[in-house]
């Protein structure tokens, strides 16, 4: 394979005549010869009424194909890496993301029947910055575009939070509201948690980018990929404090000017404090009433019915007893292996809408092996040099968990429960 190990490359053409439009990724890109056999491959499968979805390369590579609106072929390469069915979860889930970015950002009627080819070039410029988010090798603590639920961060007092934000979205006329904190979701209004999965991570995405960019506040039209893929909203969000935003998705009204002088600062300044609190939190993602086990290294917990998740790695200053000392950056990349390794051979993945027909019927690598199981799968682990793992389903939760190798094999499933009832009784998620 021309790629690096663990390097991966996103390709996107034309879907009628192979054209590309843009190609993001691994630093050494695929040569133009290479990019015109990936595309005429699976034109030639489709000519004889054959779905080329996925395939395994001889230096072990996968390549994985995805056509959207009969318009846009986004391809998908990877140099190495998760093997079998894990590597395939992670690449269609990433061409899904990136065609609901493309949506996000320019709309489905640009993409569906562009009127112009080098037009459609330049306008796909402004998503590379949200692509680009999502082929990040470097481990951020973020697991929302791989597991499609929110990144959600749990405050130590939501009540003042959320009837701020419930506020604030009524006074600028709309139902849509959300408080971000270190890029993740604190709190948000109902109708915000009723957006598709998908699209609530997407616009934590963006406005992640959005305060990357430095600005205080700004207004940016955004269109949902699943509830108004042809028809724009406002984004408009707000700087409370460094590393806290504010947003609501609106209309016409009120402006950016108006919702910054007269609704920002009456609504939010009294509770500085309750957000410096909320800010505190950081990267643990769980506030400080919740107990965790010192020999827990990571942890990713998912609420099945609402599609949040919480996660968070907890490294000591000296190297654990038993094994290697694994940095955060590691622990963060083990717990996203440790997932998709989970959903691909064990537990059940909610799919969202957006999922294809063709896509639902053909199943994947965990329909394939559950229907060898008389039962559904609610338990599984992994053992290796550098630590144990631990997947427990519950019908509402799915929590995985990363372990020291020092605990015993036979107390993971004593752990693993105990973690999971500590934080549902401490935050009711």
């Amino acid at each position: 394979m021309m790629l690096q190990d663990g390097s991966t490359q996103l390709l996107c053409l034309t879907a009628s005549s192979g054209v590309p439009l843009f190609t993001r990724g691994a630093s050494k890109q695929l040569p133009f010869s290479v990019i015109g056999s990936l595309n005429g491959v699976h034109m030639f499968g489709g000519g004889h009424g054959v779905l080329l979805s996925c395939c395994e390369t001889e230096g072990g590579g996968k390549v994985a194909w995805r056509v959207f609106g009969d318009s846009v072929m986004l391809i998908a390469v990877s140099g190495g890496g998760s093997g079998g069915g894990e590597e395939e979860v992670r690449l269609q889930r990433l061409l899904e993301n990136a065609w609901n970015c493309m949506v996000l950002v320019l709309g489905q009627d640009e993409l569906v029947s562009p009127r112009n080819v080098e037009r459609l070039k330049r306008d796909l410029r402004s998503c590379f910055c949200l692509i680009d988010q999502l082929l990040d090798e470097r481990p951020q603590g973020l697991l929302g575009s791989l597991t499609h639920c929110a990144d959600s961060l749990l405050p130590p007092d939501p009540a003042p939070l959320q009837e701020a934000v419930d506020g604030f979205a009524r006074a600028a006329d709309s139902e849509f509201g959300c408080l971000f904190v270190h890029g993740r979701v604190a709190v948000a209004t109902e109708k915000w948690w009723r957006l598709a999965p998908q699209e609530v991570v997407l616009l934590s995405a963006l406005v992640r980018t959005l305060s990357a960019s430095g600005s205080a506040s700004c207004d940016y039209p955004v269109f949902l990929p699943q509830g108004s893929p042809t028809v724009a909203h406002r984004l408009l969000r707000f700087r409370l404090l460094p590393g806290a935003d504010v947003c609501v998705l609106c209309g016409p009204a009120p402006s950016l000017r108006r919702a910054e002088a007269e609704l920002v600062a009456p609504l939010w300044s009294p509770l500085v404090e309750c957000l410096r609190g909320c800010l505190a939190v950081g990267e643990r993602s769980l506030p400080g009433s919740v107990p965790l086990r010192p020999d827990v290294l990571a942890l990713l917990l998912v609420n099945r019915e609402s599609r949040r998740s919480v996660s968070c790695v907890q490294v000591s200053s000296g190297p654990p007893s038993g094994g290697p000392s694994l940095s955060r950056s590691r622990c963060w990349e083990l717990l996203g292996l440790f997932y998709v390794f989970g959903v691909s051979r064990y537990f059940a993945r909610e799919e969202t809408s957006g999922v294809s027909p063709e896509d639902g019927a053909r199943g994947g690598p965990t329909e394939d092996l559950l229907r060898g199981f008389s039962h559904q799968p609610q338990q599984c682990y992994l053992v290796t040099e550098e630590c144990k793992s631990y997947g427990l389903q519950t019908p509402q939760h799915q929590l995985f968990l990363l372990m020291s190798p020092s605990v015993p094999t036979f107390a993971l499933r004593t752990a693993a429960t105990q973690t999971l009832s500590d934080i549902v009784s401490a935050t009711a998620f």
